[in-house]
């Protein structure tokens, strides 16, 4: 039976933790250093990877609610398996990223620091801010999980939060990676494609805003500001 891409997608993220979690078996440390570097290096290696895929998740969302996609593109039916899968893979990076910090002794966050933001020993402040993007990227899921919960419209005033969870993934990266300038690039770039697509959604929102307001005042549509229809027209407008 041939799988599909989401069947591809959750078995490859299966097998990416099932790899991280044997590593000890599979290649054991050869000295303490390296035993203590391996949990580090797990951190950053998942959290970077975390922050790429979280970079695509946002973007494909941006192309899920654009007002074009919903006219002419019409890529949801191909687009939002992809998006719900990349999810996935986002939240299993960002656990593994967040319980290795937490259980490597020399690290300096601990268990405490990472479920309470501000009470980390390790740059307290970039760490409180991964913290918070942590209960607000649950947020996102669960209330995209329970929409028939939420009273009408609120699902999506929530799930823009998502565009908080990269903001504040942006800078935690940036503030509490000790590799950070090296990565530097890597930030800026993604920074700058979610920045260009937020604000291509953003205008086209307004733009189409824009032009039903002026449409619900054009003396040719028979239509008032109010959305009334004006005096001596029929309720459809000019013939």
């Amino acid at each position: 039976m041939r799988l599909s891409a989401r069947s591809w997608l959750i078995l490859a993220c299966v097998i990416v933790l099932v790899v991280i979690v044997a590593t000890d078996q599979i290649v054991p440390p050869t000295t303490e250093y390296q035993s203590q570097m391996r949990l580090w290096l797990s951190a950053r290696a998942t959290g970077i990877t975390a922050f790429l895929l979280l970079t695509v998740l946002v973007g494909l969302g941006l192309i899920l609610s654009h007002p074009v996609n919903q006219s002419t593109w019409k890529l949801s039916k191909r687009i939002f398996p992809w998006h719900e899968n990349l999810f996935v893979f986002v939240v299993a990076f960002v656990l593994v990223h967040a319980v290795s910090l937490a259980v490597d002794s020399y690290a300096g966050v601990g268990f405490e620091g990472l479920l309470v933001p501000g009470l980390s020993d390790f740059r307290r402040i970039p760490v409180a801010l991964g913290s918070v993007a942590l209960y607000a990227l649950i947020l996102t899921a669960l209330t995209a999980r329970y929409t028939h919960l939420l009273p009408t419209g609120w699902w999506l005033k929530l799930h823009r939060v998502s565009l908080a969870v990269f903001l504040l993934s942006w800078v935690h990266g940036i503030l509490s990676g000790t590799d950070s300038n090296q990565l530097r690039p890597l930030y800026i770039g993604c920074g700058l494609v979610v920045l260009a697509a937020a604000s291509y959604r953003y205008a086209a929102g307004r733009k189409r805003r824009s032009s039903f307001s002026s449409a619900l005042d054009d003396p040719i549509a028979g239509v008032t500001p109010g959305g009334t229809p004006r005096p001596g027209l029929p309720p459809g407008g000019a013939p």
